[in-house]
């Protein structure tokens, strides 16, 4: 079942020649899954949460970390940046409700001005 913020199979495929090698030249243990990595990456990046608080279904968060570092140190974030932003996902759209402004109709107010406007002499 695929998580929120989670790649689906058609995305993966198009990033997954985008990552770096999974062994590294100096050597060491290559990640478990390139995939469950990215989508680690992704998640924080998407929530904004630290990376200490990362799910542990998508391991260590030392792990992904290290993960995304290299991503930056080789600019392959960038890379994928530039092919998440060709497809806009209309699946989350957030808009900002400070800069939207509803009609008075459509905020309940009633129609017509009960008094005079201020600064308005009465006149007799």
């Amino acid at each position: 079942m695929r998580r929120r913020y989670e790649l689906t199979d058609e995305e993966w495929n198009i990033l997954e020649p985008l990552l770096p090698p999974a062994r590294k030249k100096q050597g060491g243990r290559p990640p478990k899954d390139r995939r469950q990595m990215l989508n680690a990456v992704l998640w924080v990046a998407r929530t904004g949460a630290p990376w200490r608080d990362l799910p542990s279904t998508y391991g260590r968060w030392s792990s992904a970390y290290s993960f995304f570092w290299r991503l930056q140190k080789a600019n392959i974030s960038n890379e994928i940046l530039k092919h998440v932003a060709i497809e806009p996902d209309w699946e989350q759209v957030m808009i900002d409700a400070t800069i939207v402004r509803v009609h008075q109709h459509g905020a309940g107010a009633k129609g017509g001005r009960i008094g005079k406007p201020s600064g308005v002499r009465a006149e007799d």
